[in-house]
C-alpha cells in the first residue's frame, strides 16, 4: 500500500501546507478518501488529478 498517502504526505509531494489539502479535501477539490477522522488520498489518482489540472490551466502551451 505504498501507493496510500496522507494528508501531510500530499502536502509535501505537492509542495503545499497540509491547511490547503485539508480544505480541497474538506470541499472535494482534490481526490481523497475519510477513513475515520483521517485524510487519505492514493498517488497514482493525485498524479493523473495534478496533470489533468496541469494540462487544463496549460493547454494553449500545449496544443502549438
Amino acid at each position: 500500500m505504498d501507493d496510500i498517502m496522507t494528508l501531510e504526505e500530499v502536502a509535501q509531494y505537492l509542495k503545499l501546507k497540509p491547511q490547503t489539502i485539508y480544505t480541497w479535501a474538506q470541499k472535494g477539490d482534490i481526490p481523497a478518501a475519510k477513513l475515520g477522522r483521517e485524510w487519505r488520498f492514493k498517488k497514482s489518482i493525485i498524479d493523473k488529478w495534478f496533470d489533468q489540472r496541469i494540462n487544463e490551466k496549460f493547454s494553449i502551451f500545449l496544443n502549438k
